[in-house]
């Protein structure tokens, strides 16, 4: 577990007063030489769904949005807050939040970033006529009325963020939030510029029209080949950046990436395929990374829809999978099987594994093939339905494992169904699905950015999980005046999942991944895997 000071805010419960740390750039100790070209090509796993930072939800989208936005806060390579166009910040109650902007940020066409590029944004982003996919998110840092004005009972100009002047911002809070910095990390919280958007709509993201205000701007972008970026020579911090260029490929088959790498092509994958790690360990140590990564791997129920409306099924399936099989062998990098939703490094966090968890496989196995027969199900009834997952090598091993687990233990059909990025993201979100594949990545390190996604209502519960208990829960954390009651709070709402089970826990991520050994500043102690291209240098042979 890496501690740092957002955390040690959260565990003591108190109120923050901040200076902002100089930001982390390139920067390259003494006696390395660099190389000649700085140009580095990352794989991304695929093409991102957009490049508007209130229009997205995903990874690879973030991965891109983070070298082209900044936003008030940014973090170091150990996770460490430090400051973006936030200066310094400062709360006595963690409920009022004041920030004080870098009077040299500037937007890629050279206009100041004021204070008011923030009040638009975030009004943006609870908007429901943006239709935002992460507009909950707001909601979850409590900033006045965001909750209301998602559903479309207040105006956006009555969201609590105010510009006082150019370069202040106030940030009123419902309740207090001594983690409220760490969250205005996360792309949904970047600065968009009003006049770019207002002027060409969606279209606002195209090269030609790209205006951010990060340390790179759009350059090139060809559907499903690349997208490229080039230093933004208004970034306040540019002179520290290294990096001549960035290309961001979609490579969605994690085989041909390593392929591509193993040839000098790529210098940093997106992952790299389960069952190539081991030769890849043995063979080219040097440029295998496994870092720690705040990240859930499980599968979750649609239940709004029969027979997955009965928790008798739902356990059951849960109940049915050999998590240590998947984690071991299957993924085999490093993962741990997970019997609850949010991962035990995670910042505050005290569980209690559920007693399926304490079972022998064998002993699980009788209890699933009981309760699914209690549902109505059996050799005269089989259980059919259908498995969605995006497209993806990996995901495709660990569906048809899982899948195998079902039919022997349960005589379940479970039929496959891969989908493209975009299209599986639109199925969810549409509710057109049985049971997918699903993995959620923190947004900051404490318990409520997994826990917070499954209250009723917020805009990533796919599984449209309902308990007034569960939600009342979170509320509990979010007032408790110590970590105790914090931490019990958890505990209770992973109990709760642990029971009502609409999502299956599977397995805790590590990130894995292959990086070019003369990648320099690359950040191994950052749990959320938040890499800034601008911290990152080449060296030479």
């Amino acid at each position: 577990m890496y501690k740092n000071k957002v955390s040690q805010a959260v565990l003591l419960g108190i109120a923050m007063a901040a200076t902002a740390s100089p930001s982390f750039a390139a920067t390259v100790p003494d006696g390395v030489t660099l190389a000649t070209t700085q140009e580095l090509v990352r794989g991304n796993g695929t093409e991102v769904e957009s490049l508007d930072p209130q229009k997205v939800s995903g990874v690879p989208e973030s991965n891109v949005i983070r070298d082209l936005l900044e936003g008030l806060v940014n973090q170091d390579g150990d996770g460490n807050l430090i400051g973006g166009v936030a200066k310094s910040w400062e709360s006595k109650d963690n409920k009022t939040w004041i920030f004080h902007l870098r009077e040299d940020a500037k937007w890629s066409n050279g206009d100041p970033v004021l204070a008011s590029d923030f009040v638009y944004t975030w009004r943006r982003l609870a908007d429901p006529k943006t239709g935002s996919p992460y507009a909950s998110y707001l909601e979850m840092t409590t900033m006045k009325n965001a909750g209301d004005i998602i559903l479309g009972k207040q105006a956006p100009d009555s969201l609590g963020v105010i510009a006082v002047d150019n370069h202040t911002l106030k940030v009123e809070l419902e309740k207090p939030l001594p983690y409220f910095d760490a969250m205005t990390v996360h792309t949904s919280m970047k600065p968009v510029n009003q006049k770019v958007v207002e002027k060409y709509g969606d279209k606002w993201t195209s090269p030609a029209t790209y205006v951010g205000n990060g340390a790179f701007q759009l350059d090139k972008w060809v559907v499903n080949e690349r997208i490229v970026l080039k230093p933004n020579t208004h970034y306040w911090d540019n002179e520290k950046t290294v990096l001549t260029q960035v290309s961001f490929l979609p490579i969605e088959n994690q085989v041909a990436a390593m392929n591509r790498f193993l040839a000098g092509e790529i210098d940093m994958t997106y992952e790299m395929p389960n069952e190539h790690f081991k030769r890849l360990v043995k063979q080219h140590a040097e440029s295998v990374k496994v870092t720690p990564y705040l990240c859930s791997y499980y599968y979750e129920f649609n239940t709004a829809k029969a027979p997955f409306n009965d928790e008798r099924v739902r356990q059951a399936l849960s109940y049915a999978i050999d998590r240590d099989v998947i984690a071991k062998f299957i993924v085999g990098k490093g993962e741990t099987p997970a019997y609850n939703f949010t991962p035990l490094a995670t910042n505050g966090l005290d569980v209690e594994m559920p007693d399926y968890a304490k079972l022998s496989q064998k002993e699980r196995v009788a209890k699933a093939q009981a309760l699914l027969e209690a549902a109505g199900y059996g050799k005269d009834k089989p259980l059919q339905f259908d498995l969605l997952y995006n497209t993806s090598e990996n995901h495709k091993k660990i569906a048809v494992a899982i899948a195998s687990m079902w039919k022997k233990a349960l005589g379940v059909t479970a039929t496959l169904e891969n989908q493209e990025w975009k299209s599986y993201l639109d199925s969810k979100r549409q509710g057109n699905f049985d049971v997918s594949r699903a993995g959620w990545c923190g947004d900051y390190n404490e318990a409520s950015t997994f826990l917070g996604i499954m209250r009723d209502g917020h805009s990533q519960n796919y599984p449209k999980y309902a308990n007034k208990q569960f939600d009342q829960q979170l509320d509990n954390a979010l007032l408790a005046a110590s970590a105790p009651e914090r931490a019990q709070a958890y505990k209770v709402s992973e109990a709760l999942l642990a029971k009502d089970m609409p999502i299956m826990p599977i397995y805790h991520y590590v990130n894995a991944r292959l990086v070019n050994p003369k990648l320099g500043g690359y950040p191994v102690n950052n749990p959320e895997d938040n890499i800034f291209s601008k911290d990152l240098y080449i060296i030479a042979d």
